[in-house]
């Protein structure tokens, strides 16, 4: 698959230093403890687990507690010109090594429980540690705006199936600020900006073209298409994807090509809109998946303003 398409993104090397708080292995069976002291359980092999002791799960502890400055490279210069050999080595869209993700590392450093506990009765210790956190990602990006890396990528999984897992209102309060640093830094320094959120986030995607994503992935078959073109179609890139609840699950490869025309419907324009993109995970019928990249090379060819007639 990977032969007849080939991606057109790349990676660089890892330029991060060990860190002494690290042990375990973070996709293999039992305990693994992150830099930031999360300590994970897994109980399937190559899957990442879940945290079950937080680091910081009573916010007294945080006086005593830093973020993982160690494992940001002590040699700077050495570590650019690595990424940058990387990237004067390919002709892909190489995006940065970094996963700046402020609520899902809330999540864990607090646990979910206590993280939602803190949105929903603010209490000044979580603003410091939030501010924190946010300090540590801004450092850290502020290395990779200065190689030579296409596009910065970070993450944050916001919504349930069906809605934001907090009010749009606290979205925009405390988090919503701490994208926009991110974005205006990438863009300060010529970079593109790619982000990540699973689930029903529709009331905020107005917000991150506020803030200045270009780039999105994020689970639109839980998502009103039409709603969330209305607010967004041309102001950035859908980057992907394809269901992974119903289609790529599905035996049948026409459910596959289907979806795909539902987003180009949706998205697409010959001049851009679209990264075809999906996760092939556990459970997609590879049927399904050829199907799904087959569409899109057959969408890619309908002559501008036909790309709704999927059978052109």
């Amino acid at each position: 698959m990977r032969e007849r398409f080939p991606t057109d993104f790349s990676g660089v090397p890892n330029i991060y230093d060990p860190s002494p708080r690290r042990r375990g292995s973070q996709y293999g069976i039992g305990e693994f403890v992150d830099e930031w002291g999360c300590v994970f359980v897994n109980v399937q092999e190559g899957v990442h687990g879940e945290v079950k002791e937080p680091a910081i799960g009573d916010l007294s502890r945080l006086s005593g507690w830093t973020p993982p400055w160690e494992v940001l490279p002590g040699n700077q210069a050495a570590a650019r010109d690595i990424v940058n050999e990387a990237c004067a080595a390919t002709d892909r869209f190489v995006t940065a090594g970094c996963c700046p993700r402020p609520w899902e590392r809330c999540q864990f450093l607090r646990g979910s429980e206590n993280a939602l506990m803190d949105v929903a009765e603010p209490e000044a210790g979580f603003s410091n540690l939030l501010a924190k956190v946010h300090e540590y990602y801004l450092a850290e990006l502020e290395f990779w705006v200065k190689t030579d890396a296409d596009a910065i990528f970070f993450m944050d999984d916001w919504g349930s199936q069906d809605r934001l897992m907090i009010s749009p209102a606290a979205w925009r309060e405390l988090f919503k600020p701490l994208y926009k640093d991110y974005c205006d830094l990438a863009h300060a320094h010529g970079k593109f900006v790619f982000m990540h959120s699973d689930g029903c986030i529709s009331a905020v995607i107005g917000d991150l073209v506020d803030v200045g994503v270009d780039a999105l992935n994020s689970q639109l078959f839980v998502m009103d298409m039409a709603e969330v073109a209305a607010k967004a179609k041309g102001k950035l890139t859908f980057w992907g994807e394809i269901d992974r609840q119903r289609v790529l699950t599905s035996p049948d490869p026409e459910v596959g090509r289907d979806a795909v025309r539902t987003v180009a419907r949706h998205f697409y324009d010959p001049t851009g809109g679209v990264i075809a993109h999906f996760e092939f995970g556990g459970g997609v019928h590879p049927a399904t998946a050829w199907a799904i990249y087959d569409e899109w090379e057959r969408v890619s060819q309908v002559p501008r303003g036909d790309n709704q007639k999927p059978d052109h």
